[in-house]
């Protein structure tokens, strides 16, 4: 008896101890390439879009930047795929990237369906209509018998069916495969609506001949949480996307910048920073890197509040929800300890 019982305490005492990650298929894949491939949409203002000279901007491609950062020690080993809402999930599961970083809405059927796995949120958005000025609409209770532009294969497009039955309402629906096709038509009078995530909205209007001309009406007629996916099943993969994001949201709530992240290093006492930053406790090994994966992500893209700054304020979105949670936000990341 006193045998087994020493045989159970060992087990026992076995299963507190800390294990060591291990690297599953995609991350070996991509230090093997020495690449981080990452599907993003092909260009939508503030999230992910090429300039004249094919370099990727956005709060969707940044992050990828971070990813590779963590990983490679390099934010600029990234192979960007655009992607459209037909073939994002497609390229995803075939394994022709490795991350979709593209402003996709976080839903349980796509969590439990596609062999794929969100990581958290990046942005909470809200499906929202536009209007030309000129139409005198101030809600969208006034566009009974509309012609609506709307992306096909898109949360959007059912949250659009959805709205306007419980309201008793018609629309006409025009249902186009890409946003720049979308941006046309509502341009050209096609429609008389444009409805997609807010941020979306506000991203084409900067498009626009006079931005002016258009407004946002003032409803959001859902909940469009936009997050990162990978493929179900390599979880050690998955753990360091997911705790990138949250170590970005956290370098935020502690004030952590890419300006004072190396001073911060050297000097703080303070043990959540010293734990974001590496100099106390073994994160980073725990997930088979080194204790300076943050520091290298926050040195390449900043903290949330950076990401935020740089890409969404220009198009004109405030915080809002997605201001900390000590802001009255949404954004709430787990300790990283």
């Amino acid at each position: 008896m006193l045998k087994t019982s020493l045989i159970r305490a060992a087990c026992a005492a076995a299963l507190l101890l800390p294990t060591l990650s291990f690297a599953g298929p995609t991350l070996d894949a991509i230090k093997q390439k020495g690449v981080l491939r990452c599907g993003v949409n092909s260009g939508l203002l503030g999230f992910s879009a090429p300039d004249a000279q094919g370099k990727w901007s956005g709060i969707d491609a940044d992050f990828c930047k971070a990813v590779a950062a963590v990983i490679l020690n390099d934010p600029n080993k990234v192979q960007f795929v655009p992607t459209n809402t037909q073939n994002r999930f497609t390229v995803l599961q075939s394994g022709e990237v490795d991350i979709l970083s593209r402003n996709t809405t976080w839903t349980a059927s796509r969590d439990a369906t596609l062999g794929a796995v969100f990581v958290g949120t990046l942005f909470y958005d809200g499906q929202g209509f536009m209007v030309r000025k000129s139409a005198n609409i101030k809600s969208a209770t006034q566009l009974n018998g509309a012609t609506i532009c709307v992306l096909s294969g898109t949360t959007t497009e059912l949250n659009l069916t959805d709205w306007f039955r419980t309201k008793k309402m018609t629309f006409r629906p025009v249902v186009i495969n890409e946003l720049s096709q979308i941006e046309q038509a509502f341009f050209s009078g096609r429609c008389d609506v444009q409805t997609t995530d807010i941020s979306g909205l506000a991203a084409t209007r900067m498009k626009a001949p006079n931005k002016d001309d258009y407004v946002i009406l003032p409803e959001a007629i859902s909940k469009e949480p936009l997050g990162p996916l990978v493929r179900r099943g390599d979880w050690e993969f998955f753990t360091i996307v997911k705790w990138t994001l949250n170590g970005l949201i956290e370098a935020e709530e502690y004030g952590v910048t890419s300006a004072n992240v190396d001073k911060l290093k050297g000097e703080s006492k303070d043990p959540p920073i010293q734990r974001l930053v590496g100099t106390s406790g073994d994160i980073g090994k725990g997930m088979g890197l080194d204790n300076d994966w943050l520091v290298r992500a926050i040195k390449a893209v900043g903290n949330y509040g950076e990401l935020y700054q740089r890409n969404i304020g220009p198009i004109g979105i405030a915080r809002g929800q997605n201001a900390q949670w000590k802001d009255g936000g949404l954004m709430y990341a787990p300790p990283i300890r």
